[in-house]
């Protein structure tokens, strides 16, 4: 027999003591750590004390027997193999064996080789678990790192997004997300919200460009009795309601400045002041701020104070527009039919090859809800399981890619075609990088002076 080179610990109970010391021997040679117990009770208390990799265990016993001992440790054994022995062996007992717990079912005499090939079997078995174990817990986390809350997306950039607010979740810091519309600022504010301590607390999300002027304080801070006409009782504000949680400010951008500076002293005291009160309440209230604007441009034109947005900026997460992760769209179109088929009582399957490809060139201004209202207005079109091109609007399969050649240039000079065609992809790639030469010379795989060159030769302002 092959040493082995890691020590398993087996236990070995059995009442005769001839049998313990056989086997105990060529199980030791084997490499195995051994112990032994003369009966089930025995047996019952070592497995208390520490763990075995393997117990082998005789049937019939004194005191306590291998199927009452079988029973009571199934509590107890953990992941440790158990291989029945008895002299009495029968198809019905080595059944009731296996019911209970057991691995394999072993009848004496045997030879020791049996019992050895019996436990390397189990070696085997357990190996083939523990790998499919480890595979379950990698595909899980891979499948995870797609998810941020109800989030999904599988391109660096998204991944790198996802990271950060999962780092930002796990504190109390004001945190400012940037994106265009659509691209699911709110989401991301969510997931931080309910991946952070403060999950069991309340989240409470206010659009700062949607409620008047007038309004907005006594919605952010609450009023007394008697502040203004119609106050006729005291009423809470969104921060006092998101007392212990999370209070989300989508559109901070839209804040009138008098509130900027009252948002502040929130910010900096933990308080704030009800409409109407001269006292101040403490609040424990985390911040999550966020805007489709350039709050940096909006500082400079005076519309945004600068003391506020560093305030806010204390942890900044941009999502990137949907046009600048393509590769996310399949698995966002995926995510979105499986969650409308049981809205909209569907059973749709996928997309065809063409329509997939039509929207992954489109250049997509509404990012990922229009990408999501696009599934939505195909799945309520579609009468089969596949997504089809003509199931979509127009403007999704009619885009500047697929515009007729005959439509781009008159007359058959090459030269004139290639300028035509070469002017239109350069502008095409300035408008995906937003204007970023470098990449957009990547997309194009032309070097950088060569792109200079050309954009200069035809006109392109981008």
């Amino acid at each position: 027999m092959t040493a082995k080179t890691v020590e398993k610990r087996l236990l070995i109970i059995d009442d005769e003591a001839n049998m313990r010391h056989m086997l105990s021997t060529v199980l030791k040679k084997a490499g195995y750590q051994v112990e032994t117990a003369a009966d089930g009770a025995e047996g019952l208390e070592m497995i208390q004390q520490s763990p075995y990799d393997f117990i082998l265990c005789d049937i019939k016993m004194p005191k306590m027997d291998g199927m009452k001992f079988l029973k009571l440790s199934r509590d107890l054994i953990g992941t440790a193999t158990v291989i029945m022995m008895s002299a009495y062996g029968s198809i019905d007992t080595a059944i009731e064996a296996m019911k209970s717990g057991a691995y394999d079912y072993i009848s004496k005499p045997f030879k020791t080789d049996e019992v050895y090939l019996t436990l390397k079997k189990a070696e085997e078995r357990e190996s083939l678990k523990a790998e499919n174990r480890l595979l379950k817990e990698r595909i899980q986390k891979i499948e995870g790192n797609y998810n941020f809350g109800q989030m999904v997306a599988k391109s660096q950039a998204m991944q790198s997004v996802f990271q950060l607010a999962n780092k930002a979740a796990q504190y109390k810091t004001t945190v400012l997300i940037l994106g265009d519309s659509g691209t699911g600022k709110e989401l991301i504010a969510r997931g931080i919200h309910d991946s952070g301590i403060r999950a069991p607390g309340p989240l409470v999300p206010i659009n700062c460009g949607g409620i008047p002027e007038s309004l907005l304080e006594s919605e952010l801070f609450g009023y007394k009795k008697g502040a203004f006409t119609g106050a006729d009782r005291n009423k809470k504000g969104l921060f006092q309601e998101a007392e212990g949680g999370t209070i989300f400010l989508d559109e901070i951008g839209e804040l009138p400045l008098l509130l900027q500076v009252k948002l502040l002293r929130v910010l900096q005291e933990n308080e704030v002041r009800p409409v109407g009160d001269s006292k101040s309440l403490q609040i424990d209230v985390r911040v999550i701020a966020a805007t489709s604007k350039q709050l940096e441009a909006e500082v400079k034109k005076g519309s945004f104070r600068e003391d506020l947005y560093y305030r806010l900026n204390v942890m900044t997460v941009k999502i990137p527009p949907l046009c600048e992760r393509t590769e996310d769209i399949p698995i966002l179109c995926k995510h979105f039919m499986g969650r409308l088929n049981e809205v909209l009582d569907k059973d749709i399957t996928g997309l065809a090859p063409d329509a997939m490809a039509r929207l992954l060139e489109y250049h997509w201004p509404g990012n990922v809800r229009q990408l999501e209202n696009a599934i939505e207005r195909a799945m309520v079109v579609a009468d089969d399981s596949l997504l089809l091109t003509e199931h979509f609007a127009a403007e999704l399969i009619q885009n500047d890619r697929h515009t007729p050649k005959d439509a781009l240039i008159d007359g058959l000079s090459l030269k004139d075609a290639q300028k035509v065609v070469e002017k239109k992809l350069i502008t095409q790639a300035l408008e995906e990088t937003g204007g970023n030469r470098t990449r957009a010379a990547g997309l194009l795989e032309i070097s950088h002076p060569s792109l200079l060159t050309k954009i200069k030769a035809y006109g392109i302002d981008l």
